[in-house]
């Protein structure tokens, strides 16, 4: 028996928003791991992720190849429940709150693993945004089911 698969990302122009909600084969201590840890990030997403540490003020970039370097930030954590990142635009220098959007991951204990949900927010603030909606709805649609298969495929402890 295969599990069911994943409800793509919802865009909500209204709201500005996009978001989805996945179930990961994995308790969410692991997960947490997997969504706050540069060295977790980087085996499942597109990212090469550096950041000087998980807490509020944390800081760093999320480097994406062919894209370049993303700044980004956490302005709110609760381990192992929730975690808000706040990223700006590829290239610049320093998050800019004027042009950025954030992230919000919340993990919850599920029977046989975790719902994960990412509201990412804030695009009446950046340019083009109905072309920003739709890549981040792409954009979570494919990084998201990436970690759902990394623990599909990995030894969860």
């Amino acid at each position: 028996m295969t599990a069911e698969p994943n409800p793509p990302s919802v865009v909500d122009p209204e709201r500005f928003t996009v978001s989805r909600s996945i179930t990961i084969a994995a308790p969410p201590e692991r997960v947490w791991e997997a969504i706050t840890e540069p060295e977790h990030i980087a085996k499942w997403s597109s990212f090469t992720p550096t950041m000087d540490r998980v807490a509020v003020g944390g800081s760093g970039a999320w480097v994406l190849e062919n894209y370049g370097s993303t700044p980004i930030t956490i302005e709110e954590v609760d381990p192992p429940f929730t975690i808000t990142y706040r990223w700006g635009p590829s290239g610049a220098d320093a998050v800019d709150p004027a042009e950025s959007t954030t992230f919000v991951f919340t993990l919850e204990a599920v029977p046989g693993g975790t719902r994960l949900t990412v509201v990412e927010s804030g695009f009446e603030r950046i340019a083009d945004v109905a072309a920003q909606l739709e890549s981040h709805h792409q954009g979570w649609d494919s990084q998201l089911d990436a970690l759902a298969a990394h623990f599909a495929t990995a030894v969860v402890r």
